[in-house]
């Protein structure tokens, strides 16, 4: 509804007219000429600013563009600069499969690190939790983090977007303070969104009192200097955990009881976490510290990741980490994925939770069943944002006409993100098929050529599939009409959102 402005006089009146007409133009122009940024994109945004004129502007300005501030993206270029050289030829594997090798080559041009062999790479988890029993899975993986840091001796490096004053985030935080009370270097940094009841709660104090580093990630987007042309709603949703040098941990888990209390209706979350030794230490190392130092200026800490030479396991054990976020090059992520179901050749499995894929990722899976790939993938079966629930049902119908088998999972929020190739490799970590992990957020992941650790994988996702419920087509097509529209225009705008 246009506002109405004839209580103006009219020549005033006309003035805001011209004006608001010239910026209406101003934001569809900068709209269309914004570089790095989707068809789809585009079209959504000149529509909104088109249909609703001021509202348009205003979500323009706020959600329109991905920006962090020059200052920080200068901090984390000389960040980057001063670290050392990521060249990890002296650990390059001997052999590697077709596919994979063209994967390891695409992850190296995101952050320049390399396939490195020699690590030892286990799927935390309860070897006896059946498929409906996920919280012994989490309290498992959990307890073994715990151990860890208990056994620190030099340093504890933590992040998470999600750290929850409960059982299991008490018992990191006294494992943490612990450690830094006897001299261990302990840093942990969180979202400052996800986090913030954690770091207004007592558990952060506590911290800060032990002597542990604290640092709240991106605290300052939502302040009004940096509303103009950039987003407000950027988040850090890497979980990184580096002990002594020596030890990593990377998945889909944050620092929370599976009862996930600040969300309790979709519970328990079902994550999956690997615990990582070897060469591969020294990448998450990297990425810990690339977030790190640019946040907080800390000197003397470039020689954290040659600061211990790895110790060697199973040369067949192929690992290289990566970070994808505002600051690496455009559509990274998306390549990532689309590359992974490409490779592909007899077995696709991918567990998502968050799942609003752009035009290349689902015509990249449609495609898959056509090639011959027998192509599986499990959705929670309520998901805890009912936009990205409406999204994701919307791609029911072109999936399952090419031959993708959906499945959605009754017995809480499936959290876990994992994708599985053949049963050789597995890309795992913290990025959803979703818009925000592919240009908003920043995600780091692991990308894994190891037969042990795929196996492992796929046994989980097994467990998952046991219990979840197969979606017909035929179910698909009897949805309501009122359903379909509103699923369909979510979609539609999932650009924008």
């Amino acid at each position: 509804m246009p506002f109405d402005w004839s209580w103006l006089p009219a020549s005033l009146n006309l003035g805001v007219t011209a004006v608001l007409f010239v910026a209406h133009l101003l934001a569809a122009a900068r709209a269309l000429t914004r570089p790095n940024r989707t068809p789809a994109s585009r079209a959504a945004w000149v529509a909104v600013i088109m249909l609703a004129p001021v509202i348009g502007m205003v979500a323009y300005l706020l959600l329109g563009e991905t920006s962090i501030g020059r200052k920080r993206v200068e901090r984390i270029e000389n960040a980057y600069k001063r670290m050392p050289s990521t060249d990890d030829a002296a650990n390059a594997p001997r052999e590697l499969a077709d596919n994979a090798a063209s994967l390891f080559e695409l992850a190296s041009s995101i952050n320049g690190f390399h396939a490195v062999g020699g690590n030892r790479i286990a799927l935390l988890g309860a070897a006896d939790s059946p498929a409906d029993q996920p919280k012994r899975d989490c309290q498992a993986a959990l307890d073994a983090l715990i151990a860890d840091i208990e056994r620190a001796r030099e340093s504890v490096h933590i992040a998470f977007y999600i750290w929850l004053d409960d059982y299991v985030g008490g018992r990191v935080a006294d494992a943490v303070a612990g450690a830094a009370r006897r001299g261990v270097a302990c840093r942990v940094m969180v979202d400052a969104f996800g986090s913030r009841a954690f770091i207004a709660g007592e558990r952060w104090a506590q911290l800060g009192g032990a002597g542990v580093k604290l640092l709240r990630t991106l605290d300052d987007i939502n302040r009004l200097q940096h509303m103009a042309f950039s987003r407000m709603d950027l988040r850090d949703h890497r979980k990184i955990v580096v002990i002594d040098n020596r030890i990593a941990y990377c998945g889909s888990q944050n620092c929370a009881d599976a009862e996930f209390r600040v969300k309790a209706a979709y519970a328990p979350w079902i994550d999956l976490l690997l615990r990582c030794e070897g060469p591969v230490v020294r990448q998450a190392q990297f990425l810990f510290l690339s977030g790190w130092i640019p946040e907080t200026g800390e000197e003397g800490l470039e020689h954290y990741p040659d600061a211990v030479t790895p110790e060697r396991f199973d040369e067949r054990c192929i690992a290289q980490a990566f970070e994808t976020g505002p600051v690496t090059r455009h559509n990274a992520m998306t390549d990532m994925f689309v590359a992974c179901i490409y490779a592909a050749r007899h077995e696709l499995v991918i567990v998502t939770p968050y799942f609003v894929p752009d035009e290349s990722i689902l015509r990249a899976i449609c495609a898959a069943p056509r090639r011959g790939v027998t192509t599986r993938i499990v959705f929670p079966q309520r998901n805890d944002s009912w936009l990205v629930g409406q999204a994701c049902r919307s791609a029911y119908a072109d999936l399952l006409q090419c031959g993708v088998e959906v499945y959605e999972y009754p017995l809480g929020l499936l959290h876990a993100k994992a994708m599985t190739l053949d049963g050789e490799i597995v890309l795992l970590g913290s990025a959803n098929m979703d818009r925000r992990s592919l240009d908003l957020n920043f995600e780091n992941n692991l990308l894994v050529a190891d037969k042990a650790v795929v196996a492992a994988v796929r046994q989980r996702q097994e467990k998952y599939l046991s219990v979840s419920q197969r979606i017909a087509l035929a179910d698909v097509e009897a949805w309501p009409f009122p359903a379909r529209l509103i699923q369909n225009a979510v979609a539609m705008m999932s650009p924008v959102l």
